[in-house]
């Protein structure tokens, strides 16, 4: 059966530490979607590892790890993170990984048009990592991109490479610096390398859901990025929900034992895009502070708010979680008051909405409906049992569930491993 771990506000969730622990009795640990511009870090063993397009259950020397077919696979990214891992005594990893021959690849000419088409929007720019992921998926949508298995055809890879580049040189003129043949040598390098991670996914897939093993699914980014739900256009260019791990990694619904939902106990948010509780004032960078809130894949700091009920309750109508893992509760233990967003006010009719719009420019226009809790103010940071809480936390973690409808199974307490509340 599989255990599917889903991020559910705008990523940077703490998705890492419960695929760390869930994945120790894991048989396999795969990723769906994204590419190497997720980002998180795991602590195991007193190392700290950081994770971008490689699975995290490669902590676990007996669980095999897969990149599914969702995924845009970067060959440079995946190597030189793999080397890293190896460096800090992960020597398991590289008999452990696999790829699957159907994802798309992820070029360097990718990450040049990323910039590119950056700069182009100008001061409605998307906010993206650079890392070549919008256009990867692009070229996906418009067939014309380049599939795993067609690295190993080296006349079939070279000629899609040079047409693609032949096509964005003619869009960007001498703005795109990118030498294609550069990027061709590399790759007669890596068609040496790689065959032996290279499998039919489908298959593997198949054959392992068959068998009755148990399977980690860990997503990439969060419900709030996603290409259609998401706060569109400021969102990533993939399905990150609960349709792109079974389209992803063809999972089979009816084998779905548990759908995490990872949210933080406040919210943040990296790059542009509508985020209706941040504060820029002292509490959010209170929160930035104390929650050492910047990335892991691009050390660009974190936006800071408060928890938004409602979009906990909509990322909840989309991927249908089965339970919560809160994290980070120990970062709001100084706040002497505690703000939570229950709905957004419409300034035409002054009606209270409890759910999340498509329409942002609207939803601009809202106001947010806070209720305010009583903070504890009582360290809280490795506490393992949930009766061991101040009261004030508990009735947090409760209003949570009672607003969304969905328990909470995992608490977060603290950076390391073993800071969590199992409920």
């Amino acid at each position: 059966m599989a255990t599917i771990i889903l991020g559910s506000q705008w990523g940077d969730e703490g998705k890492g530490k419960l695929s760390d622990i869930l994945c120790q009795k894991a048989h396999v640990c795969a990723r769906a979607a994204g590419g190497h511009n997720a980002g998180h870090s795991v602590v195991a063993n007193g190392v700290s590892y950081d994770f971008h397009l490689l699975p995290s259950g490669l902590v676990n020397p007996n669980c095999t790890n897969l990149i599914g077919s969702g995924v845009v696979f970067n060959v440079q990214a995946f190597f030189k993170e793999l080397a890293a891992l190896e460096e800090k005594g992960l020597t398991h990893a590289r008999s452990k990984l696999l790829v699957s021959d159907r994802a798309q690849v992820n070029l360097e000419l990718h990450a040049r048009v990323d910039g590119l088409e950056e700069r182009e929007l100008a001061g409605n720019k998307i906010g993206t990592t650079g890392r070549g992921i919008g256009p990867s998926y692009s070229n996906k949508a418009a067939r014309n991109g380049i599939r795993v298995h067609e690295i190993f055809d080296q006349d079939v890879f070279e000629a899609k490479l040079r047409k693609l580049a032949a096509g964005y040189k003619k869009r960007f003129g001498d703005l795109l610096e990118y030498d294609v043949e550069e990027e061709i040598v590399r790759f007669r390098e890596y068609r040496e390398k790689l065959p032996g991670f290279v499998v039919d996914a489908v298959s593997y897939m198949h054959t392992a859901q068959e068998q009755g093993r148990n399977i980690l699914i860990e997503g990439a980014n969060a419900l709030m990025l996603d290409i259609d739900y998401g706060t569109y256009p400021f969102v990533t260019s993939s399905n990150t929900g609960l349709g792109g791990v079974i389209t992803g990694l063809a999972v089979n619904p009816r084998k779905i034992k548990e759908i995490i939902g990872v949210a933080k106990a406040y919210t943040t948010r990296v790059g542009e895009g509508i985020f209706k509780t941040e504060d820029t004032n002292e509490a959010g960078q209170k929160l930035q502070q104390i929650g050492r809130e910047w990335g892991v894949s691009t050390g660009r700091k974190r936006r800071c708010g408060w928890l938004d009920l409602v979009v906990l309750k909509y990322s909840a109508s989309v991927n249908y979680y089965t339970s919560w893992n809160l994290t980070k509760l120990d970062v709001l233990d100084t706040f002497p008051t505690i703000k939570v967003a229950v709905a957004y006010k419409d300034p035409a009719t002054g009606n209270d909405l409890d759910f999340f719009p498509a329409d942002l420019g609207f939803l601009e226009t809202c106001e947010v409906v806070y209720k305010e809790l009583e903070g504890w103010q009582t360290p809280t940071t490795a506490v393992k049992k949930f009766e061991d809480l101040p009261p004030q936390a508990q009735a947090y973690v409760k209003f949570v569930e009672e607003y969304t409808g969905v328990p909470v199974k995992w608490i977060g307490t603290g950076p390391a491993r073993d800071d969590m509340i199992y409920l």
